[in-house]
């Protein structure tokens, strides 16, 4: 896994070089979700800092079981309003955040724990039935109401493009939530950078960076494939 990781890493800093951005910018998501504990604590201690978790349930538990770990961790699954309340006691970030309705109980359970939580706006950029997400049109709408809950603060967006065996297609699809965003900030108020931009897995994160992507999701390429 060390060898797995290195890596990774090294394609992010490869793919950073050679559209002029600082390697640093970039974060590494590990991805997982479904791993044993033993394998994920293999991963941290082989050098990953950010878990992403899709499932409360089960982080609920490695979240205990590694708690001595000095790692972020991020909710990245689609979240229902009734773990709420366990996403912010768990969570640093989470990526996932797609109504105002989620808002408004994430803003409550955080004020309740005296927290402010970061979270992502994500967007269905490809419009596909089967994904989660604001539509790209209604954004700055949900971005205005957010502004106003005390404790969550919004620091990018987030989104999953179709599946493509080509890297190349995925790329439209990571432009135009750069592009989303830069206009958002726009229009925004100041307070609002939106700095991260989560996106990009293991088939085409090296394209999601070349395109603005602060944040990548990879799980196989670091577990292998899921059994």
């Amino acid at each position: 896994m060390v060898k797995r990781i290195q890596n990774i890493k090294k394609r992010i800093q490869e793919a950073a070089d050679r559209c002029g951005r600082d390697p640093s910018t970039v974060r590494l998501v590990a991805v997982s979700k479904t791993i044993p504990i033993d394998r994920v604590k293999e991963a941290i201690e082989a050098g990953m800092t950010v878990l992403g978790e899709n499932y409360i349930q089960e982080a609920r538990e490695k979240f205990n079981r590694l708690a001595t770990y000095p790692v972020s961790w991020h909710f990245i699954g689609h979240l229902q309003s009734n773990k709420a309340k366990y996403a912010v006691r768990l969570f640093d970030m989470i990526h996932s955040v797609d109504s105002l309705k989620l808002a408004r109980e994430l803003n409550k359970q955080a004020q309740k724990n005296a927290k402010i939580q970061n979270i992502l706006i994500q967007i269905n950029i490809s419009k596909e039935s089967s994904k989660s997400g604001v539509d790209a049109a209604n954004v700055l709408d949900l971005i205005d109401q957010v502004c106003h809950l005390e404790n969550l603060s919004v620091k990018g967006l987030m989104t999953m493009p179709p599946f493509f065996n080509d890297p190349e297609k995925a790329r439209p699809y990571f432009s135009a939530l750069r592009n989303l965003r830069d206009r958002i900030r726009q229009a925004a108020p100041p307070e609002i950078t939106l700095d991260e931009l989560s996106m990009g897995m293991t088939g085409d994160f090296e394209v999601a960076i070349e395109e603005g992507a602060t944040l990548v999701r990879i799980g196989t390429a670091i577990f292998g494939e899921r059994r």
